[in-house]
């Protein structure tokens, strides 16, 4: 297989997905909540330039198993 930034990026997307549902399966059990604990980063950029405004709004969530579902999949990207 070909290594490519596409196949790179993809990686990256699905391992911070599986690291996300991990996370959300795991938030009811109180002794991982280091674990499932997250942070959100948002960034809202806007412009009203009287003929055309914009409004865009992007959101981050990230936790510790998200952190780690990137790392496996990186790792795995390397050894392909």
């Amino acid at each position: 297989m070909k290594k490519n930034v596409g196949i790179l990026l993809l990686f990256l997307l699905l391992g911070w997905l599986a690291g996300a549902w991990i996370a959300k399966a795991l938030e009811p059990v109180q002794a991982l909540s280091f674990l499932t604990a997250s942070t959100k980063l948002e960034w809202s950029p806007q412009a009203n330039l009287d003929i055309i405004s914009y409004d865009i709004t992007i959101k981050f969530k990230m936790s510790l198993l998200s952190l780690i579902g990137i790392i496996v999949s990186v790792w795995l990207y390397r050894r392909l």
